[in-house]
């Protein structure tokens, strides 16, 4: 029983504790609970509006992304246009420039040809005039005299030079 005069329940002791417990409550409620709540949703508040910015930059970085691609692709397609068409316009002028060089090596062959029979007419005129002028002296020469084996010899080898010349 010594103990139990340790533990006796007072109804005013309880009273006051709890009358204390519930200003000690409302003051700690006022003074510390809002005050930490406050600033704990303040917190909160900047770390979502640190997600939503950090979902609105991936969103835009996935735009960039994919505009970036597609101007890539578009580039790609793009420069294989410029290449197939200056292959073709390089082919084109290929063409062109094999088709003047042909062109000018027919003028020139037929040009030559040209000169050259000209030059053939003009020798054979030349050598049918030559042939005449000689023939026409050796009639002469005959008909001034009467030709014998050494003189008709004579006749031969001088019409010769005179071929020659």
């Amino acid at each position: 029983m010594k103990y139990l005069e340790f533990f006796t329940i007072d109804v005013w002791t309880m009273i006051f504790t709890l009358v204390n417990m519930f200003i000690v409550y409302v003051i700690v409620k006022k003074l510390l609970f809002k005050p930490v709540l406050k600033v704990l949703d303040r917190r909160d508040a900047e770390i979502k509006k640190i997600y939503v910015d950090a979902n609105e930059a991936n969103a835009k970085a996935q735009t960039l992304e994919k505009e970036y691609s597609e101007k890539m692709a578009n580039a790609k397609d793009e420069a294989g246009e410029i290449i197939k068409q200056a292959t073709l316009s390089a082919h084109r002028r290929e063409q062109e420039i094999i088709s003047a060089a042909q062109e000018k090596a027919t003028l020139m062959t037929k040009k030559a040809e040209a000169e050259i029979e000209q030059e053939r007419k003009k020798a054979y005129r030349d050598i049918r005039n030559d042939i005449s002028d000689i023939s026409v002296a050796i009639a002469g020469k005959m008909v001034k005299k009467e030709i014998s084996a050494r003189d008709h010899a004579s006749l031969i080898d001088e019409f010769i030079e005179n071929v020659g010349e």
